[in-house]
């Protein structure tokens, strides 16, 4: 079995149909960050095709020194940022989130912290939002990260630090409220 790298080596050289491994291994990881980060079913899936559309543009861009995820990840927040250009950002009220991992408290039930997690994610920034999406629901390294910002390991450390810090602050704030 050939790791993406390879995989993606013989796209650069020609052959395209080899991106539908990649696109079977990750467009559901691309969906699924691209979701979290505009809460749009259909924009999150045209986001996703153009990533895989951009990697077919720029195949040759890519020289296997460095490994295939977080250049992929990288054309993703291009995709993305291009596309909010002049659009200012929406946040959908109906949005599934991940599993709060925290004890139910103050008579909240499961569903309820779902909620309020969901609305404290979204008053974020897009780049705490993004940090927090790559490591924390992507299971992105630090490392892969850092490459795909163009900037250190340690600074991903703070930027995760902090946007845990606002997302804590932002959820304590809405569920003192409900």
């Amino acid at each position: 079995m050939q790791n993406d790298e390879q995989i993606m080596m013989v796209v650069a050289a020609g052959d395209i149909q080899q991106l539908s491994v990649l696109f079977d291994r990750y467009h559901v990881k691309l969906y699924n960050f691209f979701y979290k980060m505009n809460y749009n079913q259909t924009l999150s899936e045209d986001l996703t095709q153009n990533v895989f559309e951009r990697i077919i543009k720029y195949k040759k861009s890519f020289d296997g020194s460095n490994p295939f995820i977080p250049w992929m990840f990288r054309i993703a927040r291009n995709v993305n940022a291009d596309h909010f250009k002049s659009i200012k950002l929406k946040i959908s009220d109906n949005v599934e989130v991940q599993q709060l991992n925290r004890p139910i408290e103050n008579g909240h039930d499961l569903d309820t912290q779902k909620t309020i997690l969901k609305r404290a994610m979204s008053k974020l920034s897009d780049d705490y939002r993004e940090v927090l999406l790559m490591t924390r629901y992507q299971g992105l390294q630090y490392k892969e990260v850092a490459d795909i910002l163009h900037c250190t390991e340690s600074n991903v450390k703070i930027r995760v630090h902090r946007a845990i810090k606002a997302l804590r602050k932002e959820y304590l704030k809405i569920e003192t409220v409900s």
